[in-house]
């Protein structure tokens, strides 16, 4: 696919589900607009990308769920990390997520509300976020390996896009928090007063790419609390994670 395709595609999906405009792509992707309404088009007649008929905004279309249908048997872990996401959103009253890493980025997959009424809404379904931004992202990237860590640090610019809290120093003060406690906390740097703390799920070689995650007001995660809940992420999270490693060792062994 043409890097300036995928590039319109990514540009859509962040702005579901409200929709983008033609101009708000444009800006996202430095494509001309010109450029823009073209390949829209050309992607609305092969259903990758729809119009809203009351709006006129952009949508991934229908081809999209399809095709998320044919991948879903061996990419989507969200069925097994369901149980997981509720039990913690039961047992803490906070909002639970399940994230998973796609590159330099998270994406929220999954989402369970608790029984506390306010609520943080920073995450939700299809909220994607750089590593080392909220605490998904902080602790996906504390578990990497250190020149990793560094030579994504030299190329990506959280700074300029989430102010100082994210410069390089600070982003490495927390990965050796994070790596101090097992979990990532986020104390607001994102938006004020709305904080979260993250476990991350590893795969079958070890590698970090998914994360549970409680969110939710300041007050909620008082330094007391903080151990454990702490605890309960990082025990949930092994839990899943052994799960999804059996099930992928299992799909190998009858070859899917």
């Amino acid at each position: 696919m043409p890097t300036r395709i995928f590039r319109l595609l990514r540009a859509v999906a962040s702005f579901e589900p409200g929709g983008a405009g033609t101009s708000g792509i444009a800006r996202d992707t430095g494509l001309a607009r010109p450029t823009v309404h073209r390949l829209l088009h050309a992607l609305e007649r092969n259903g990758l990308v729809e119009r809203a008929a009351d709006s006129g905004r952009w949508l991934l279309g229908p081809e999209f769920y399809l095709l998320g249908v044919a991948a879903a048997p061996r990419y989507d872990v969200t069925e097994i990390a369901g149980p997981h996401v509720r039990g913690l959103a039961t047992t803490t009253g906070e909002s639970a997520f399940f994230s998973v890493r796609r590159g330099d980025e998270t994406i929220c997959l999954h989402r369970e509300d608790g029984a506390f009424p306010i609520r943080s809404h920073v995450l939700f379904e299809g909220a994607r976020f750089p590593l080392g931004v909220v605490s998904a992202g902080m602790v996906i990237l504390a578990h990497l390996p250190a020149p990793e860590i560094e030579e994504y640090l030299r190329r990506a610019d959280l700074e300029r896009a989430y102010g100082p809290q994210h410069a390089p120093d600070e982003i490495r003060r927390h990965i050796g928090l994070t790596r101090q406690h097992g979990y990532s906390v986020n104390p607001g740097l994102v938006v004020e007063g709305s904080w979260g703390m993250a476990a991350a799920v590893f795969d079958g070689e070890g590698k970090p790419k998914w994360a549970l995650t409680l969110t939710g007001v300041a007050h909620r995660f008082p330094p007391e609390r903080q151990p454990g809940l702490g605890a309960l992420l990082l025990r949930q999270a092994h839990d899943l994670g052994q799960q999804i490693s059996r099930r992928q060792a299992a799909r190998t062994v009858r070859g899917d």
